[in-house]
């Protein structure tokens, strides 16, 4: 086994490290989520806080690591006889991204079954983990599967298996620590609610803190085992510390002062449920204790607050998570602290200003902010580096000389219409949460969480025979495919006769990601201000919808002469965002030209990727006043060529939905008309809400299927 990198050799993040210590020192915090940058130590700093924390004692032979002095009742390799047990390091399971769901929860023992012909259980991640620490990298990457049997055993502290003919429970308590990169997607609000803490790094923009970083590391990878020797007083002195810690923490006092703090703090910020407030009350108390003190202070609240509220406070979508600390001062200031009880000890932390990177370990201090103590508590996970909150998501405001929201359409093209002056970008309005839009049919894309798929890991809904290479054997459909011919096969012991005819493949069904391709109208027609907020606003909400479904994006919009390409297909949903905002209006109306545009670029991306399906989504009013220059025809009316257009579009089989952004007292219905050419259902801004969108990817599923009933017949 490689030696690892020393928890206390690792250069700043003290947010990061402090979070990981309370955890040690108090696991029932519940886990820590660290958000960041790739490259800035977070899975460093993980896989080295197992080597800090104490061993556990286990009952020899455990396959689930009961503690000698209280075994599980309902342990699979029970029952238990009384006696001394055996200590070993705590564990530190890793899940990897792509790991089946026999290995995480595990499975009948297939050796044992087909040769011996008995039922036995295979434990799985979960059991291994228990009483440690279970890591997983990249946690927004998990399959959904995956992730709901994590919520069932973090929440349960056990793992039930019910599943091919075996019915096994277990305890399953351990501290789940997740990495993850916020660009590749956000995580299910279920899951993020699970996670204690939460943490956000970034790389440190200071010369001489990157220029440690790099001298450290080099070190550590000439001579791991001598690097590591430098560190062993550091490291024993934080282990030491977390044996004292625990040892001390359940004579903390939680006082009313800090309950009422903590309580006040948890309404300010206005979190959802009563999670978020025993969670900081667990917090503070594990700072009091990594302090060595007995009371709960309001810097331990201000720093609990600090770690356990911004993942959970209510904030707009496309927002960092923090939380405004002028606010939480304000809050706590209401409730002074009571008179403090003396330490039991003189405190032995020295200056927190001091140097927290030294490039010797001996100026280290042996604490994990480099200071052997509490890390300053102004840093917080929003600190210095950490990009401020400035969206603004005030209400848009009218300015002059530009139409009223409530005035109403006129049927004839207005001047802008005709080739009007470009007005500037308008902010989008608040988003709001949809309902799921997805594909009609069964696809074979890349895994997501919009449409139904056939994937290697999901739902087993059956089983086959296999198509060349058996990956994913479905145990008991083999199992009955080759029972009835053991006795003419000859069979005289206990294990089955298996012949390569009787294999049978499972066949799983999860989810997908899609190519979702907005077509915006940025015409004339949609310039009022508030209207074109309004449609920003419907847009980024499925912008939100699709960044939280791992789908990529792609925007074209149209005006004037000319159909764009704002942004190429990707997955970065950020950057739709960006682009979003800054799209300006104005000009005539080429609908041919962006429905032509979309058909392109789906041509495209459908040879780089034939596997994920696209979504269209057009957001117009349905009006067509010029034919651009990309229809490429002349001999008929801008209508005409966005019908052909469409229908283009139809027939290479796109699914896809109108946003009809039509308003006022004067309704021409032209988004009906479009919606009906492209084969999809047409639906207002305000259908787009969740509670107003019931039907919508009913009448998709529609729509596409009577479409291609017709084209068959």
């Amino acid at each position: 086994m490689s030696t690892p990198y020393p928890f206390t050799a690792v250069v700043g993040q003290a947010d990061l490290r402090l979070a990981l210590l309370l955890n040690a020192v108090s696991p029932a915090v519940g886990g820590v989520l660290v958000r960041g940058e790739k490259g800035t130590a977070k899975s460093t700093a993980v896989r080295a806080l197992s080597t800090l924390l104490p061993q556990v004692d286990v009952v020899p032979g455990c396959r689930f690591s009961c503690a000698p002095a209280a075994p599980d009742p309902a342990c699979p390799d029970g029952p238990h006889e009384p006696g001394p047990g055996s200590a070993r390091p705590a564990r530190m399971v890793e899940l990897p991204v792509g790991a089946s769901e026999d290995r995480l929860v595990g499975a009948l023992d297939i050796e044992r079954a087909l040769a011996e012909g008995v039922k036995a259980f295979e434990p799985g991640l979960l059991a291994d983990a228990h009483r440690g620490i279970l890591y997983v990298d990249e946690v927004n990457l998990l399959h959904d599967h995956l992730i709901d049997l994590l919520l069932d055993a973090a929440a349960m502290g056990a793992s039930y298996v019910e599943r091919e003919g075996v019915s096994v429970r277990h305890a399953a308590r351990f501290l789940l620590v997740g990495t993850m990169n916020p660009e590749e997607g956000e995580l299910r609000p279920q899951l993020l609610d699970r996670f204690g803490l939460t943490v956000e790094v970034a790389a440190s923009r200071e010369p001489a803190q990157r220029v440690e970083v790099v001298r450290r590391r080099l070190a550590y990878e000439d001579d791991p085992a001598g690097f590591a020797g430098r560190w062993a007083g550091d490291e024993n002195e934080v282990r030491a510390r977390v044996v004292a810690a625990r040892a001390l923490l359940p004579q903390v006092v939680l006082g009313d002062t800090a309950l009422l703090q903590i309580a006040a703090t948890c309404a300010g910020f206005e979190v959802d449920g009563m999670r978020a407030d025993i969670v900081m009350a667990r917090t503070a108390t594990a700072l009091a204790a990594w302090a060595g003190r007995t009371s709960v202070r309001k810097e331990d609240v201000r720093q609990a607050a600090l770690l356990a509220l911004p993942h959970r406070r209510r904030r707009n979508p496309f927002d960092a998570p923090g939380l405004d600390e002028d606010m939480l001062d304000r809050i706590l200031d209401q409730f002074p602290d009571e008179e403090p009880e003396p330490d039991p000890e003189p405190d032995q932390n020295p200056d927190p200003d001091a140097d927290p990177d030294s490039e010797g370990p001996d100026d280290n201090g042996g604490g994990p902010d480099g200071g052997g103590g509490v890390p300053p508590q102004s840093g917080g996970p929003q600190g210095s580096d950490a990009p401020a909150d400035s969206t603004d998501t005030g209400g848009p405001t009218e300015a002059p000389g530009e139409t009223p929201s409530d005035a109403p359409e006129s049927p004839q093209p207005s001047a802008q219409e005709a080739g009007g002056p470009e007005q500037a970008a308008v902010r989008a309005a608040e988003p709001f949460r949809t309902k799921m839009l997805s594909v009609p049919g069964l696809g074979e894309g890349a895994a997501g969480r919009r449409s139904r798929a056939r994937t290697a890991h999901g739902r087993t809904t059956g089983a086959q025979r296999p198509r060349g290479h058996l990956t994913k054997l479905h145990l008991m459909a083999t199992v009955h495919a080759a029972a009835p011919h053991q006795r003419a096969r000859g069979r005289d012991g206990r294990g089955l006769v298996i012949r390569k005819d009787d294999l049978r493949q499972a066949t799983r069904e999860g989810r997908e990601g899609n190519l979702v391709l907005f077509l915006v109208d940025a015409s004339g027609s949609m310039a009022a201000r508030q209207r074109m907020s309004a449609v920003k606003g419907a847009v980024l909400s499925l912008l939100l919808d699709a960044y939280q479904r791992r789908d990529k994006v792609g925007l074209i919009t149209f005006r004037g002469a000319t159909a764009e390409l704002a942004l190429p297909p990707t997955s970065s949903v950020d950057a739709a965002a960006a682009r979003l905002e800054q799209l300006p209006t104005g000009g005539r109306t080429p609908l041919a030209a962006g429905l032509l545009k979309a058909h392109e670029v789906l041509r495209i991306e459908r040879l780089r990727d034939p596997s994920r399906r696209p979504l269209l989504v057009v957001v117009t009013d349905g009006r067509a006043t010029s034919a651009g220059t990309a229809a490429g025809r002349t001999d008929s009316t801008p209508r005409e060529l966005a019908g052909r257009s469409a229908r283009l579009l139809q027939a290479g089989g796109v699914a896809s939905v109108v946003v009809d952004c039509e308003s006022g007292p004067v309704r021409l219905g032209l988004a009906g008309v479009l919606a009906a050419d492209l084969g999809g259902p047409a639906v207002t801004l305000d259908g787009l809400r969740a509670d107003s969108l019931a039907g919508l990817v009913k009448n998709v599923r529609t729509a596409v299927t009577s479409d291609s009933n017709r084209r068959a017949a």
